[in-house]
This record gives C-alpha cells, structure tokens and sequence, in this order.
C-alpha cells in the first residue's frame, strides 16, 4: 500500500499530469461517497497545459472512441493508486456519482445566475475529471469565502446566450443543441459556450478554444 500522502503531496502529484485540486471535503455517511472515505478530492483540469498535455496522449491518436475519458482512467488510475485512493468518475453510469453536490460540499463551487456551477479559479468554465476517495484526512487549505458572482458587477452571463437558451430562465437544452447544430452556431462550437466565456473568472482561466470545442463536438 502507498504511503499516507499529504494534500501538499496530492496537489503536486495531479499537477505533475496538468490536474489541479479543484475542492476538497471531508463527507458524511449521507454524501454517497464509499465507505471509510475520510477525505474527497475533486479533480479537474489544470490550465494552462491540460490540453497540451492530453493532445499529445496515446488516447487522443488512437482512433478508439472516448479518448479523455480513457485518458482519465488511465492517468488517474495510477494517481489513485500511487497515493491510496479510489479513483470516481463522472462518465461510465448510469448509475453516476454525485459531482454537482460534491463540488457544492467543497465550499469552492455555488450555483449561477445562469445555473450553471461556478468556481472560484475556474469560473463557468469548471469541470471535474475525477474524485479521489481517500481513507485519510487530508489537511484542506479554507475554502473562499462566498461566490465570485457576489462580486461581479456586470453579470454578463445572464444575456450572453445568442439565442436565450441559457440564462435566468433556466436551461433550453434542445434551443441549445438547435442553435450549436447550425450555421450561425459556428461560434459556440468552436470557441466554447458564449455563456461561459462571459464570465470574468473563466476569462482569466486559460482554457484553449479547442477543448472547448472537443466538448462542445461532443455535446452537439
């Protein structure tokens, strides 16, 4: 068995294959993580690099279907194994772990005024590649106070979605795929969603248009 690791230890070693701690808690027995669980990790991309890093993958050339995903296993896996933990996913089910309200238990993320989940260094661009379940209590750095969007004088998410699929009103999700499925949805698809890229964390974030793109792809 791995040696007991320290979050300093932890953070390092997701760094290390351009992943970053993006929140971290210590769950209760109504949390839905497995048993004996004294510490969850939530893992999410670490930009600038991610993208480099996972481009040049034997997954992203290999012609076989699901490439990040199987990148994922692969990758975190081993970090999983090296430093004792279960490694959770949030593909493969049904049945699917509940990453929305883990990463509202972490402290570092809270719902938007679009809905979506926004993150204290990420934004409206936040997104989890994986959980580590750890039999140890880790030493977590506090959480930020509140929400950015507290903050945010403008809230330009509310009405940048060219067609009002995303906003106040909720999530139009067949307007959405609509929309990104035509012509005038060039822009969403290549550059990511419009409502994302608004907000003023997620312009301060560093991801690439092209994975927004890979995802947008696939989401269409």
């Amino acid at each position: 068995m791995a040696a007991q690791t320290s979050y300093a230890e932890l953070s390092d070693a997701a760094r290390a294959v351009h992943l970053d701690i993006a929140g971290a808690f210590f769950p209760t027995a109504d949390d839905g993580c497995p048993d004996d669980t004294q510490t969850l990790v939530l893992l999410s991309p670490l930009e600038p690099g991610f993208w480099a890093t996972f481009s040049t993958s034997p997954e992203r050339s290999d012609g076989v279907a699901e490439p990040l995903d199987r990148w994922s296993k692969r990758v975190i896996g081993q970090l999983a194994k090296d430093h004792a933990g279960e490694a959770l996913f949030p593909f493969g089910g049904p049945p699917y772990q509940p990453f929305l309200r883990w990463a509202s238990l972490s402290g570092r993320a809270w719902g938007s005024p679009v809905g979506l989940l926004v993150h204290d260094t990420a934004g409206l661009f936040i997104s989890f590649r994986d959980a580590l379940a750890l039999r140890t209590r880790l030493d977590i750095p506090a959480a930020p106070e509140s929400s950015p969007c507290r903050t945010c004088a403008t809230r330009p998410c509310i009405a940048a979605c060219p067609v009002g699929a995303l906003g106040q009103q909720g999530y139009d999700v067949p307007a959405c795929r609509a929309y990104i499925s035509g012509k005038s949805g060039a822009d969403c698809v290549d550059n990511g969603c419009a409502v994302r890229r608004a907000c003023p964390v997620s312009q301060s974030y560093g991801r690439l248009p092209e994975q927004s793109a890979f995802h947008m792809r696939a989401f269409r």
